[in-house]
């Protein structure tokens, strides 16, 4: 959450290749190659005058070409420009494994691997090792660095990682740096065109294709950013400390995977599982505490200016409020309520004064005991806050206690956020120190049996394989911004990109569900969609911690309600029968406990006339269709609350045409029959 208008980061690439062999050329160059498992992709690593390079092909056509590798590290001589290929290993691995919750119940994790030791020709002699995964899909690597006798404690200041392109292409993005927090509205433009950029980034080819470049793991590191060096190459940036050195590091150490997709089309972008495949395993063992939900808060109305994060007349979170939400959130079906503002320390300008919020003292109006109980009674849980005013060190020393007193009260979800700029008034939310504090903060979450809802935090990387307490993160421009941005909200093209840019990066906190669309606090500023675009966006962008944005009394008495009370959090299945970047988007996802598929379609801000192919329901069975979808009359600016609600059968050789509105959507239940 944020109080004020503070904003956000990230990026995302794709790539082609051949056959797994290793292969030694003759000087000047060596080189190794690895082939995707099904033999399409290519990769290709190569040493020219002491110089690494890398390049990719898919089927014979160059995706990547002759794109620069290694470091420069800080001081002296340490510059590691002369290196040759000692030797190389293979291997690979075709599993299956399932989440604990996701956007799959289950993964397929197949790949070759090419592992490549290389020194320096001379000097210090020093080891470096380069390590490829590459999958039918697209590749990831990382560099090792081994323990060595002339590298021990060492300071890296660039990493030389490039994207040199085969053609110019372009791409989908938002800067980095320049507009905290990763909530910024894409941009779309050639790769010269580009600022420095956060991750995923996500290109175009022309031809139906979509490549993504992001990272996976990243682990006691620095962020990766990119930035165009000439029409054709991306180049790393990473994300420096205060001090301006990149990374602290000792050896052993490895960095995190730089991974590209590389997709036919954009289903395959979607439903790519590369990230998440080069995170390691969970380290949680008992899973059983962790439950993906849906939930309400006191949140809207704070924003809208109803009540109050602080102390005071129309403070929100009291125990009176607190139990009135509870009440319809048990009524609803829901299974958690959130709590802004119940801790003492907001009063004055908290965002500057962060090291007054105290976690461990409730308002007097706040009573946690009796909200705890009560919500218990009903089968509800209360959702804790933690906004630390991004002074990280201050809540690092609360952490034990904090997630202490949580545990006593059965609180097992916090929302966690760091409205600032920097941490500590001093460190980017993605440098090496970021990273390390909210790694931190996700492992003593899981000590405690607490699940994690990270906002204004690092980009996602597919660290909820491992931590699959860490459930969902904001690092969007989200619907908060329909309440106060000055600009006047999200534009209705906004969520027809997001899923194909930030989404690629895993669960995203949006916060759909807006049911009044008036705003007297600021009049000129609202949610930018019709009715049953809410609807669809809870198909089309994933988190497995689901809120229902609006305050209770707008949700009542109103038929699309039902189909928030009934859309799952967690998906056996996830497809994108069609979609066009920026203009509009079609989901399709089956539940994980039934055998009822649900879908969203939006537009942008343009009216449009969709077909929606059911091809992928159960061949011989029938469904009923429950339909939200735009009235004949509907539009985001004139008549958003204009909506019609329909049944019929449907089976997988139908299909439903469907009439957006501009800013429209269209949200879809299909129940098969038994």
């Amino acid at each position: 959450m944020k109080n004020i208008f503070l904003l956000k980061n990230l990026i995302i690439l794709v790539i082609y290749c051949p056959l797994l062999t290793a292969i030694s050329c003759s000087d000047p160059e060596e080189s190794v190659r690895i082939t995707s498992p099904n033999g399409k992709l290519a990769i290709q690593l190569k040493e020219s005058k002491g110089n690494l390079y890398y390049c990719a092909e898919k089927e014979g056509n160059p995706i990547l070409v002759d794109s620069r590798l290694g470091f420069t590290l800080s001081g002296g001589e340490a510059i590691m420009n002369n290196l040759e290929i000692v030797r190389s290993d293979s291997a690979d691995l075709d599993e299956t494994w399932e989440q604990p919750w996701g956007e799959s119940r289950l993964v397929r994790n197949n790949y070759r691997e090419l592992k490549v030791f290389l020194q320096e020709k001379s000097g210090l002699k020093r080891s470096l090792y380069i390590v490829f995964r590459v999958f039918d899909d697209g590749f990831g690597f990382r560099y090792e660095f081994p323990v060595q006798p002339n590298l021990k404690k060492f300071q890296i200041a660039r990493e030389n990682t490039e994207f040199r392109f085969a053609a110019p292409l372009k791409a989908w993005w938002i800067p980095a740096y320049k507009e905290v927090y990763y909530e910024s509205l894409a941009r779309y433009s050639r790769i010269a065109e580009m600022d420095t950029v956060c991750t995923p980034l996500t290109l175009e080819t022309g031809d139906g294709r979509f490549l993504a470049i992001h990272e996976a793991n990243l682990t006691n590191y620095a962020k990766m950013n990119l930035y165009p060096t000439d029409s054709l190459t991306l180049s790393t940036d990473l994300t420096p400390w205060s001090n301006g050195v990149k990374v602290y590091a000792e050896t052993p150490c490895v960095t995190p995977w730089r991974t590209m997709i590389i997709a036919e089309n954009i289903n395959e972008l979607v439903t790519s599982n590369i990230m998440l495949n080069l995170n390691e395993p969970s380290r949680i063992a008992d899973l059983s505490w962790i439950r993906p939900g849906k939930y309400i808060g006191i949140w809207w109305s704070i924003h809208l200016g109803k009540y109050t994060w602080c102390s005071g007349e129309r403070h929100g979170a009291t125990t009176a409020n607190t139990k009135a939400y509870i009440d319809f959130a048990a009524a609803s079906g829901f299974s958690g309520v959130l709590a802004e503002g119940w801790n003492v320390g907001w009063d004055g300008d908290w965002t500057k004064n962060g090291e007054t919020l105290d976690f461990t003292k409730a308002y007097p109006d706040f009573d946690i005991q009796l909200i705890t109980d009560y919500a218990a009674s009903k089968g509800v849980e209360l959702i804790g806050h933690h906004e630390t005013a991004g002074m990280a060190t201050h809540y690092e020393n609360q952490l034990d206690s904090a997630y202490t007193y949580y545990q006593k009260y059965n609180v097992h979800v916090v929302k966690t956020g760091y409205v600032n700029p920097r941490l500590n008034n001093k460190e980017f939310h993605d440098g090496q120190y970021a990273v390390n504090h909210y790694r931190k903060v996700v492992e003593t979450a899981a000590k405690y049996h607490i699940m994690i809802d990270n906002h204004e935090p690092v980009m996602p990387t597919g660290i909820q394989r491992t931590w699959p307490n860490l459930m969902t993160q904001e690092a969007v421009r989200g619907q908060e911004y329909d309440a106060w941005s000055p600009d006047g909200g999200n534009p209705p093209d906004h969520t027809t990109i997001v899923p194909f840019l930030r989404c690629l990066a895993g669960p995203t906190d949006f916060t759909p569900g807006t049911f009044n669309f008036e705003n007297p606090s600021m009049p000129n500023t609202r949610v930018r969609t019709t009715l049953a675009k809410q609807l669809a966006l809870y198909v089309v962008i994933y988190s497995p911690l689901q809120m229902a944005s609006d305050a209770p009394e707008n949700y009542k008495g109103v038929k699309a309600f039902d189909f928030i009370k009934s859309v799952p959090v967690s998906w056996e299945k996830t497809l994108v029968p069609d979609a066009r970047i920026g203009d509009y988007a079609i989901f399709a996802r089956k539940n994980r406990n039934s055998e009822n598929w649900f879908m969203g379609c939006i537009t942008d801000e343009n009216a449009r006339e969709l077909n929606i192919n059911l091809s992928f329901l159960d061949k011989g069975a029938t469904y009923i269709a429950r339909i939200y979808s735009d009235g004949e009359d509907a539009d985001w600016n004139s008549n958003p609350n204009s909506m019609i609600y329909q049944e019929t059968e449907v089976n997988s050789s139908k299909i439903i045409p469907v009439t957006l509105a501009p800013g429209g959507g269209c949200a879809i239940e299909l129940v098969k029959k038994k």
